[in-house]
Parts: structure tokens; C-alpha cells; sequence
């Protein structure tokens, strides 16, 4: 409910400035073309001033900001919700990080966000999935072939693909966490300083590193992945039922192998960022003390 009402508020809001603005345009126009400068001081009426009063007390509340979209069943006993409680994710003010907890498969439909999959994946600047074990994971990869770089794990078959076939994977937007060898809490820095890192690019480095992320798009097509698959397949097929099939012996994947993306020749420096968004799709993490904030 109280998501509702507030994109209610906003798109007020919104509809408001655009006809004051369109009347503040009218009059520039019209005394501009008189051959005078406009004068600031009528330039908005008084009911607009009402107009805009009405709105800016609408949006006032007395509470904070909810961080879940939904009413969740049993949101005492939500694993998600328990751990924001616990690390005191509350969406204050002076809060650095902000959280918005969907738990709804996106689509145009949707009251909240009308948007499907692909553009809120676009519209985000960083997929941050830490898995503990993922036979391949999906999520990162649609993020790679969009042109958003993402946060993986070496524990989980996406990342250890990527580990293996692209040279220097940070610097291509592929953040790989080293959950295999080092403790959580390492594991956790590790993720936490990639993060920080990221927020500090300016926007020329971002459009940079998204160029250079999309470019491993060719690494992930099917006609790639897809060879591995039907392996899998005859493999399975062969140890199932060798009596009645043979495995196939299909082309050599010698040119996969063989090829590594190298480091891009290139990487400005850095400047602040000071806002990010970022998809969180594995709540793994969630519940520890992150010792650096974005």
C-alpha cells in the first residue's frame, strides 16, 4: 500500500511540474517574442505555488521509508527481511546505502515499475551476485551480454568460465569473489572493496567499462555455449544407457580453449561517484557487517 501511494504521489507530482513548466515556456516565449526579457517574478503564479505546496505535503511522512514493496508472508520469520533488520538497512536519510526488496518477477504489467526484465537490468549500473555454489548462473551472464557489469563468484560455473577465458575479468566489468579459498569474512572485504571501487568511476569510465562488458557478449553466445550443452548431453546419455547409445564425438573445442581475452590496452583514472544503483539477486551476504560502504 504505502508503495502504491507514494508512486501515486510522485506521478502527481511529476504531472504538476510538467504543466507549470509548460505554462512557465508559454510565457517565455510569448515575451521573448514581444522583444522583452521575461520577468522572473511572474514567470509562476500563485496557484501554481499552491499547486506545488499540496504536493510537497503529500509527501511528507511521519515514518521511513519502506524497504520492501510488498507485504511479505510471515515477514518476521523472511530470511531477506530479517537480515536488512539485522544489519539496520532502514532507508534513513543519512543512510549510504538504500534498499528496495522486490520479491516479484518483473514484467509491464507490474503497478510498481512497468518494465520488463531486460530494462531494469539496463537501467541498473552494477548486478551484484555473490553465490555460493551456482552450476552456471544466469543472471550474471544476461547481465554481461546487456552491457552491465556484475559481481560473481568463482564458486559458481559463470564465474569460473569467465575466470578462465578473459585475462583481466575486473576490467571488463566482471568482478569474480574468491569464495573457494578464502574465509567469509575475507570473501566479504573482497566484495565489499569491488563495490567501492566501482562507485568511484566517473561516467566516462562507466560507459568505457560497459562497452568493453558488452564485448564478451560473443563470449556467451550459444553458438559457444551451446556445444557445451550438447556435450553434457551425450556424456549423460552414454553413462545412462551405454547399451543403447554411443557418444558421438562432436568438434574439437580447441578454439575456445585456446582463446583468452586480453587486459584492454586502456583504464582512466578515477573519479567519485556518489550514486549507484545496484541488483542484488543472491541475498548470500546479507546479514554480515560490510566494512565498506558505497
Amino acid at each position: 500500500v504505502d508503495s502504491l501511494k507514494g508512486q501515486a504521489i510522485t506521478k502527481q507530482l511529476s504531472e504538476t511540474v510538467d504543466e507549470i513548466q509548460k505554462q512557465i515556456g508559454k510565457k517565455i516565449f510569448e515575451s521573448t517574442l514581444q522583444g522583452q526579457l521575461p520577468d522572473s517574478s511572474t514567470l509562476i503564479e500563485k496557484q501554481d505555488i499552491i499547486k506545488l505546496k499540496k504536493c510537497i505535503f503529500s509527501a511528507q511522512r511521519t515514518k521511513l521509508p519502506p524497504i520492501v514493496t510488498h507485504n511479505v508472508l510471515d515477514d518476521g520469520i523472511d530470511p531477506v527481511l530479517c537480515s536488512l533488520r539485522r544489519v539496520q538497512l532502514f532507508n534513513r536519510r543519512e543512510d549510504r546505502v538504500k534498499v528496495i526488496f522486490h520479491p516479484e518477477f518483473l514484467s509491464p504489467t507490474n503497478p510498481l515499475f512497468k518494465m520488463d526484465y531486460e530494462e531494469f537490468v539496463r537501467g541498473s549500473h552494477l548486478g551484484v551476485f555473490p553465490s555460493y555454489y551456482e552450476p552456471w548462473g544466469y543472471t550474471p551472464a544476461e547481465c554481461t551480454v546487456m552491457g552491465i557489469p556484475s559481481v560473481t563468484t568463482n564458486l559458481s560455473g559463470f564465474g569460473s568460465f569467465i575466470g578462465k577465458n578473459v585475462s583481466d575479468p575486473s576490467a571488463y566489468g566482471i568482478y569474480i569473489v574468491d569464495r573457494r579459498f578464502r574465509s567469509v569474512d575475507e570473501s566479504i572485504q573482497q566484495l565489499s572493496q569491488f563495490m567501492f571501487e566501482f562507485s568511484t568511476q566517473n561516467r566516462r569510465q562507466r560507459i568505457l567499462q560497459r562497452n568493453r562488458t558488452e564485448r564478451l557478449g560473443e563470449l556467451l553466445d550459444w553458438n559457444q555455449l551451446g556445444q557445451f550443452y550438447r556435450q553434457a548431453r551425450h556424456k549423460a546419455l552414454e553413462c545412462t544407457h551405454p547399451e543403447y547409445y554411443k557418444l558421438r564425438r562432436r568438434g574439437s573445442f580447441a578454439s575456445l580453449k585456446d582463446m583468452k581475452y586480453p587486459r584492454p590496452y586502456s583504464l582512466p583514472p578515477s573519479e567519485p561517484l556518489h550514486t549507484v544503483c545496484i541488483y542484488i539477486y543472491n541475498y548470500s551476504f546479507i546479514g554480515h557487517e560490510v566494512s565498506s560502504s558505497i
